[in-house]
């Protein structure tokens, strides 16, 4: 009976060790720090990190700053105490979120910025990053502007949250060189929201329509679920044929392209973002140099093109 005791504790030690020891080893301990989880492609994001970690050697925990900046700059410190190797994050503040990665690169921990970058000098305080370049974003939704209107109209700009990188990046693309800088296309009126919810761009398409009228041709709203606020409020006030062109090719964009209440959605591939990410610190982890930034391809919804994709998952 001792000797049959014996054996299975060799027994029960061998399967110990071979999950976590010699025959496999422990998954790495990373976090997604979601921007916030009211948004749809975060929490997508937060899923498709979750599902695929382990494939990549990792164990994602996922947190919700919920909009805050001061929220998510805390998480990125809570990370740093329970001794996480890998944060991954989306700001809500660019800027502001700087001095908590400061600590976290100090403290060892390896950074990895999805669906946004860090500007300038503030470079370096990131290891890489994954994301569809929004600069790019914007001058492609310019473009479809000045090729629907070639002799010009009159549209005004709905931006996603104030201080976030998407926002910055795409209405500076929009308004650029490689925008419709030089064109006939006059923006009558722009204003960020302060974040990126679907009622916030509503209220402010009711206001432009108050403003402006029939004068609005068309919409650039820098995301897809703030393009709904903008039809229901056209729809609301009996506004018609607005050429409106929205940024995400989520479920929302998607649907609405195919109805013909929107005219264009520049779209991302999360998931790709989201394997991109996981196999860049899993590089880093291994002692690989990575590229600063990579770059996920868009591809453009519309009407001669969206029922060549599937509905998207989000």
């Amino acid at each position: 009976m001792v000797q049959m005791k014996k054996i299975l504790a060799i027994g029960l030690a061998m399967t110990v060790v071979g999950a976590f020891g010699i025959g496999a080893q422990a998954k790495v301990k990373a976090a997604f720090i979601v921007s916030n989880q009211a948004n749809e492609s975060q929490a997508f994001s937060a899923r498709e990190f979750v599902k695929y970690g382990p494939s990549y050697g990792f164990n994602v925990s996922t947190f919700d700053a919920k909009g805050d900046t001061q929220v998510e700059s805390e998480i990125v410190t809570n990370c740093i105490a329970q001794n996480f190797k890998v944060i991954f994050l989306n700001p809500n503040d660019i800027h502001a979120i700087v001095p908590a990665l400061m600590k976290a690169k100090q403290a060892g921990l390896i950074v990895g910025m999805f669906s946004s970058y860090l500007q300038g000098a503030d470079q370096k305080w990131s290891d890489f990053a994954a994301s569809s370049d929004d600069l790019l974003g914007g001058q492609l939704a310019a473009q479809q502007f000045i090729k629907h209107f070639p002799n010009g109209a009159t549209i005004v700009e709905i931006g996603g949250q104030a201080g976030h990188n998407a926002q910055i990046q795409r209405h500076d693309g929009f308004n650029g060189d490689k925008g419709i800088k030089g064109s006939n296309i006059k923006v009558l009126d722009f204003k960020a929201c302060q974040q990126w919810a679907t009622d916030q761009a509503q209220a402010i398409m009711e206001d432009d329509i108050v403003k402006y009228g029939n004068q609005i041709q068309g919409v650039f709203v820098h995301w897809d679920n703030g393009a709904t606020g903008v039809i229901q409020a056209a729809k609301a006030a009996g506004l018609k044929n607005l050429y409106i062109v929205g940024v995400d090719g989520n479920k929302a964009g998607y649907v609405q392209v195919k109805s013909g209440d929107q005219a264009v959605s520049i779209a991302q591939d999360f998931t790709s973002m989201v394997k991109t990410s996981l196999q860049l610190a899993k590089d880093k982890l291994a002692g690989k140099t990575v590229p600063a930034f990579t770059v996920i391809p868009q591809i453009i919804y519309d009407k001669n093109t969206v029922n060549n994709y599937p509905t998207p998952e989000w």
